[in-house]
């Protein structure tokens, strides 16, 4: 990635402009030691950003960065063109994943990627999750998918965001928002919202329904996909245009 060091657009400068990034850095920290709290990562195998829209630029975590020695001030500001704007540190590896999603869906507002180990085990496996109940209805509109296998062009040049041109290659047509998480083939788990919190609770969620999954195909290898019109009912009361579940803007069941 080529830094520009002499990129200072006139927004860098606006008082309020300060004071909105400041609030993203924080809120992107407490996400990122989301991770760690809700047990997804292990050493420093995960990351979290999020993007300010009006200006354009994303935060996310430092590189290789031990969770214990994370703060707001230490978290990377870069633009959408992987310009690093703000911040000593190096931007995680996977920034260039995170761009690609954040330019193909001006919907979402925040990114998550783990090596959680059930999702994971999806993802070596070359699986997707299958929907097998309402728990995984609640969230996902469908299978979680998982990708193609990345070609060796593919890996051997532009490795990052190539892994986040094949997301948008595996998503197609459908609506990010109602598949918030995909699993990499040999790689692991991305997930997506509205915010950097959403995209956490997305996460423990899509780690939550991968075990799920895998339980249930132990016990009864030959079961059956939810049925339709029970999945629609789940997805939709929560997520449809008339939906009726819970309280407004409420996560929580």
């Amino acid at each position: 990635m080529n830094i520009d060091v002499s990129f200072t657009p006139d927004f860098v400068v606006n008082a309020a402009w300060k004071s909105r990034m400041d609030v993203l850095r924080e809120q992107v920290w407490r996400a990122n030691m989301d991770l760690q709290k809700h047990n997804l990562v292990t050493f420093t195998w995960g990351n979290v950003s999020g993007v300010d829209r009006e200006s354009g630029l994303v935060v996310i975590k430092p590189s290789g960065v031990a969770y214990e020695d994370l703060s707001p001030e230490n978290m990377v500001v870069v633009n959408l063109a992987g310009q690093r704007v703000e911040g000593d540190l190096n931007p995680s590896s996977d920034t260039e994943t995170h761009l690609e999603l954040y330019r193909a869906y001006p919907e979402i507002g925040g990114v998550v990627h783990t090596h959680s180990m059930n999702a994971t085990s999806w993802a070596q496996a070359g699986k997707p999750i299958p929907p097998l109940g309402t728990t995984h209805a609640d969230y996902f509109y469908g299978y979680v998918p998982c990708t193609r296998s990345l070609t060796d062009a593919e890996i051997q040049q532009d490795y990052e965001l190539n892994t986040g041109r094949v997301i948008v290659e595996t998503i197609g047509r459908q609506e990010p928002l109602a598949i918030p998480g995909i699993i990499v083939k040999e790689h692991g788990p991305f997930s997506w919202g509205k915010s950097p919190d959403q995209a956490v609770h997305n996460a423990v969620v899509l780690e939550t329904v991968a075990e799920m999954a895998l339980k249930t195909l132990q016990i009864n290898a030959g079961v059956d996909a939810i049925n339709q019109t029970l999945l629609d009912k789940h997805y939709l009361r929560k997520h449809g245009k008339n939906a009726y579940y819970g309280q407004q803007q409420n996560h929580e069941k």
